[in-house]
């Protein structure tokens, strides 16, 4: 067991390259002074990011997000090197995704699911979708099985195993899609708008399985999206902007930003723009609803000592 420790530390510090400082244990991503142009060196390029600095840490649920173009999806492709920087450096537990020897093991690490389920379904049954990415990773059958089984239950799937995917609703789909990354057993999930095209309750269905992930396995979930409303789920809220960070916080400390929000083409959660017009009239409201049950509780209060 040492020495695959030893080894795995040797990598880190041969991928992160002499004089840099070792990233802290904790932290899963690292991105420094980022920068991202599309098109770098012909006519028409276009920024993409523009010195974007954050850690993520390990067991983190965060939400990035942001209206169209501001960046959220051009960073979230640097997670597991669709995308490498055209400044800056980011790194992967340690691992600088710049590197091509790095590629494989980075997205071995951190998976990453797509908006559009379809573009990640390769097979005709459900289960042997499960199986294919840990099949390609050279996983043992034995082990492959107990995966599936794992990923279906955790999606909750299992009674669908011997179904078409073509004849899944659109929230199954993604889960399904979901299932076949986690049979792979990445330490990180980077999630690009998935409920995007799903109904209300497909979306419902997702991101309680997200925050069952992120709360009972400590998996890392980045989930980028435009809407609030799911990423008022998140511990921490990173809001983009033209390329840039625009607000870092609880979801609390960014909904009480409420104008800022506004500026940036973006709507608050029901909660909160109930809560805020209710301060507009005069009442006094104790921190920032992020349910319908916290804003209810929140009037309660208010019903009591008036």
């Amino acid at each position: 067991m040492s020495l695959g420790k030893d080894l795995d530390k040797a990598k880190v510090n041969m991928a992160e390259g002499p004089g840099s400082p070792p990233a802290p244990p904790d932290v899963m991503i690292q991105v420094k002074d980022l920068a991202y142009i599309y098109g770098k060196g012909h006519p028409g390029e276009t920024t993409g990011l523009a010195g974007v600095s954050l850690e993520i840490r390990r067991g983190e649920y965060v939400a990035v997000a942001g209206p169209n173009g501001s960046g959220k999806s051009t960073l979230a492709r640097h997670f597991n090197a669709l995308l490498l920087p055209s400044g800056g450096q980011v790194l992967v537990d340690g691992l600088d995704t710049s590197l091509p020897e790095n590629v494989w093991e980075i997205r071995r690490r951190v998976g990453m699911v797509f908006q559009n389920p379809d573009n990640q379904i390769v097979s005709t049954l459900v289960e042997e979708d499960v199986a294919f990415g840990a099949e390609n990773l050279g996983v043992p059958p034995p082990e492959v099985r107990e995966r599936v089984e794992e990923a279906l239950a955790l999606t909750g799937l299992t009674g669908f195993r011997q179904h078409a995917p073509h004849l899944l609703s659109g929230g199954q789909k993604q889960r399904l899609a979901l299932a076949g990354v986690l049979a792979m057993r990445p330490s990180c999930l980077v999630l690009d708008e998935p409920g995007a095209m799903l109904d209300p309750a497909g979306r419902r269905e997702l991101l309680e399985t997200l925050q069952r992930l992120n709360r009972t396995r400590g998996v890392t979930v980045i989930h980028i999206t435009q809407l609030m409303e799911d990423a008022a789920r998140a511990g921490r809220i990173i809001v983009m902007s033209a390329g840039k960070i625009a607000l870092d916080g609880t979801p609390a400390e960014v909904f009480a930003r409420a104008g800022q929000i506004e500026e940036l083409g973006l709507d608050l959660p029901a909660p909160a723009e109930i809560n805020r017009g209710l301060k507009r009239r005069g009442f006094i409201m104790p921190g920032v609803p992020l349910t319908a049950s916290d804003l209810v509780q929140m009037i309660k209060m208010i019903n009591k000592h008036t």
